[in-house]
Order: C-alpha cells, then structure tokens, then sequence
C-alpha cells in the first residue's frame, strides 16, 4: 500500500467504526478482556455485550425462554465471516453476494472489511453451543447460560443471521446494490428455513431528496409492508448534519440513534454522543441503544484488521463506535420481541420498543433521542394485548412512493471504476433505472426474477446447499471496462492481503470511499495523524 492509498485508508477507516479508542475514558485499548465480569453498577465496560444486555433487558428475555429463536435476521452489509462466535451450524446461511467481490469465488459471501461480522456478532453471535442452564456456574446471573459473563454472547443469540453481502472488501457499494439486496430479502423471507422477521441495515446516504420519493427509502418501507422490521441507523455526522440519513429517515420503518451508558447500567445518566446524528421534529430518532465502544468480533487479516491497530480486544475482539453498532443492538432486541409474539407485525413491534424505552438524561432533545433508550426488562413477562395497550399508538407516516431519482438517492457518494464515477439514472450494470417501473414491481415482489434484477443477471436463480452462488457480471459500460475482464484475484481471502486496487469503494459513514455511508462508522476518538 502506498503513502496515499494508506492516508485515503486511514481516513476512510476512521469513520467507519473499526477501530476506535475507548471515548471518554483513560482507559488503554485492550485493558478490559472479553471476559470481564462487572461486578458493580457503576464504572462498567458498558460496551460490553454482557452489559449492554442488561442494559436493555435483553437478559430479562433470555430467562423468560426467549432468545431469538426461530427468527432470521437480514444483515445487509458487507458480508459475515464464520469466525468463532459465528460459526455454530446454521447460525449464518448465505444469501446472494451482491457486491463487487462476487466475481472472484475465493471473495464470495466473504466479510473482508470487519463491519458485517462486527454487525452480525452483536445481532447474535454465540460462544456459548445452547442457553440451557449450566450446572455449578458461578457467573451466570440468571437462568440461562447466555448470562455467563465469560462468554461473548450477543443480544439474540439463537437468531439466525442470513448473509446478504453489497459491500465490497474496501466498502465499496452503491445504493442500487442496497435497494437489491432489500429486495431479495423481501423475496426470500419465507424460503424454507430462514424466516427472515428483521432486517439491519447499518448504512446510510446523504439523500438529496425527501423520503416521499427517495427510492431507497421505498424499498425499506416495501420490506416494512411486508412484514419485516426494519431498522436503520440514524447516522454518523452528528456534529455537521442536521436530519437523519436516507433510509432511516423514512418515518415508515423503525430508525435508531446512539447513548452512551457513562459506565452504569441505569439510562438516566446516558448521554446521546456528539457523532450520533440529529433528527428534526418532523422525523426523529425512535428509540436510542448503546453505541460507544462496543465490543464485537473482529475479521482476522481482513482489510480493517491489517490498517487499524486500535481497538482491537485480545485475538478475536473489536471496539467500535456509531449508530451501526446500536442498530445492532436493537435488530437483537427485534428478534428477541417476535421470539416471543411470533404474530406481532412490524408496527406493533415498533411501538413496543418506543414504548418501553426507559428515559435518558434530562436535557438531551427528543429528536436525538427518541423516546429513550431501548429497554425490554418489562416486556419479558407480559402479553402482546396488554403491551400494546399500554403505548401510544403510532402516527400513521407519509409513505414514499418510489419515484425519485437513483442519483439524488445516492447524496454525494458514488463508486468509481478506472477512475469514472457511476452518476446519472443507472445502476452498476449501467441498466436505465425507470421509477415507475422499479417502484411497481418493488410493491409486487416482482423485482427478482430468479436471478435477474432490474434487467441483468446478478446471482443464480436458485439456492444451492445454503448458498446462493454469483454469477459471472456481463460488461459495464459507465465504468470504461467489462466486470468479467476485471482482475479480482489479487484480493485473495486467504488470511494474507486485500488489493488495494480496483473499486475505490463506497463511505463507509464518514470516508470518501464513494458509494454511500455503513453508518456504524466513526469510531470513537475519531481522529487519526
């Protein structure tokens, strides 16, 4: 890697949320093993899992017998790799592989940048082979051996995650590959074995156009209809942008901010950080969930692991900062609730959760917080008629109708092939992006056909095993160059170095790596020399 392509990393890298120093402490990266077990209520390491779980009540759910299970989660992003936390059988089933990586076989499905697996880990990733009760343990908390403080467990942890991998190993990717893979997940929602009842997409544009008609923005909401919880993070660009980022500013799906806990387990302290990003009064954030220095897995040798050095946990652990990890957070939460009321629709789910958020520090604005922290310690033991009694009915929202303009979806952000952006009306595959058109077989389901989206083949129309094979990509003419004369295999998944040539990839929240922001960027002490 050259001087420049390491400074463009290096920036890049900061605000995606992969390597982060612990903000607000004088603690050193990797003082606190995985493995602590707190034993105070306050001065916590409440970026813990363990905490977090208490914090939110995920614990209180896990005892009640519900853990996620039966529920697939969608992680829209760049891919999850089956490392030890991941990789119980069917905790992962791959779904197509979208991104640019597809065409080299060794890259498929793959996570070679860290934010998916980093997703993915705090969604449900497990150590622990079951939650039955273990005998004689001297650390669990409660009935369920999730509870072990010695064990990375995740907020879900017997969810399944369904892969759907857009983001290449640098990042890279551009809206219509997010728009896709939503779409292919509303498709495949009850193909057999996956159940999918949530999806995470802990991404986001700077859309330069209003929700009503922003396409990406009527593709979530189409996913919401269908019945699938959708939860998008707010944003990263706390301290620049005022509104939230494009999709969670579609007031139809469920949009999550961050808190930062101040080392206790009770919310009245937490404090909404200077990255999350703002909503106004007319679309807010819903609900808020710890998002500062979050511990989850890490990808060894991959893209983030070989640039960044800090934050890194012991062999296996990554610190992160930024709404992606909070959208985590509360993706598990959403599938811990539908574990429990497999009958409840995205709506009901949505008013749960707000309504039983528990209140933030006195003083932090609504429209950053929501209505509070995410917190289910009340939920675990009631039923579904009684919740919704007890909460507020939600607003009916504007629905987007699809309309708008791809460009204006994609904000400033655009991947780069050979030095050419891709702008204008198109997709990757240079296939003219009709709204009309896109927008009524969106509402159908009827934007697959096997594995053709929007007019091109982009994956095998079939699942295989428990995986969705790509396809060889035809030429694209935007790019001044043929996919299939592209030369991927310097990218080898093989533990050793990604190519730093090719994509100049997509903003991973902050970075200029074009192609829209993964808002879990930014992590924590944000700033690199």
């Amino acid at each position: 890697m050259n001087t420049t392509q390491l400074r463009r990393a290096s920036r890049h890298l900061v605000a995606t949320g992969i390597a982060l120093t612990i903000a607000g402490s004088s603690m050193a990266i990797g003082a606190v093993p995985a493995s602590a077990a707190p034993s105070a209520t306050s001065g916590l390491d409440s970026g813990s899992l363990n905490v977090i779980a208490r914090i939110t009540g995920a614990q209180s759910m896990w005892d009640a017998g519900f853990t996620g299970q039966g529920v697939g989660v969608a992680v829209i992003d760049t891919g999850v790799a089956r490392v030890p936390g991941l990789d119980r059988v069917d905790k992962v089933i791959d779904g197509p592989d979208l991104s640019f990586d597809s065409q080299a076989p060794s890259l498929a499905n793959v996570d070679g940048f860290g934010h998916g697996t980093h997703i993915a880990g705090i969604i449900a990733g497990s150590d622990v082979a079951s939650g039955k009760a273990v005998a004689g343990c001297t650390t669990c908390t409660g009935a369920s051996a999730y509870t072990d403080s010695s064990k990375f467990v995740g907020i879900a942890p017997d969810a399944k995650i369904v892969n759907v991998k857009v983001g290449a190993f640098d990042g890279s990717v551009d809206v219509s590959q997010v728009i896709a893979g939503i779409n292919w997940v509303v498709q495949h929602r009850n193909d057999t074995g996956v159940n999918i009842r949530v999806i995470n997409i802990s991404y986001g544009t700077d859309s330069m156009q209003s929700a009503n008609v922003d396409p990406l923005a009527y593709a979530v909401e189409q996913a919401w209809r269908a019945g699938i919880v959708v939860v998008a993070a707010g944003g990263n660009d706390g301290e620049s942008v005022v509104g939230l980022a494009d999709p969670a500013y579609s007031s139809g799906i469920l949009s999550v901010g961050a808190t930062d806990p101040m080392g206790t387990l009770d919310p009245a302290d937490d404090i909404v950080p200077a990255f999350a990003q703002h909503g106004t009064e007319q679309r807010g954030i819903d609900v808020t969930a710890p998002g500062v220095s979050v511990l989850s897995l890490r990808v060894p040798n991959g893209f983030v692991d070989q640039h960044i050095t800090t934050g890194k946990v012991g062999t296996r652990f990554q610190r992160a900062s930024g709404t992606s990890q909070s959208t985590a957070v509360v993706s598990g939460l959403a599938a811990l609730l539908l574990s429990k009321f497999p009958q409840a629709t995205p709506d009901q789910v949505k008013a749960i959760l707000r309504g039983s958020a528990s209140g933030i520090k006195t003083g932090e604005r609504r429209e950053f917080s929501g209505s509070g922290s995410a917190n289910l310690g009340t939920v675990a033991t009631g039923t579904l008629q009684a919740l919704l009694a007890s909460v507020t009915s939600l607003l009916a929202p504007t629905p987007s109708n699809g309309l708008g303009s791809l460009e204006k979806a994609r904000g400033t952000y655009h991947v780069v092939s050979n030095g050419r952006e891709l702008r204008g009306e198109m997709d990757i595959f240079s296939r003219p992006w009709v709204p009309l058109t896109m927008a009524l077989t969106m509402r159908l389901g009827l934007s697959w056909i096997g594995g053709t989206w929007n007019g091109a083949v982009w994956t095998k129309s079939s699942l295989f095993g428990t995986t969705w094979g790509p396809t060889s990509w035809a030429g694209s003419d935007w790019s001044g160059a043929r996919w299939s004369g592209a030369r991927w295999s310097d990218s080898n998944w093989d533990g050793a170095r990604w190519s730093d040539s090719g994509w100049s990839g997509a903003r991973w929240s902050d970075s200029d790596w074009s192609g829209a922001r993964w808002s879990g960027a930014r992590w924590s002490g944000s700033s690199w020399s």
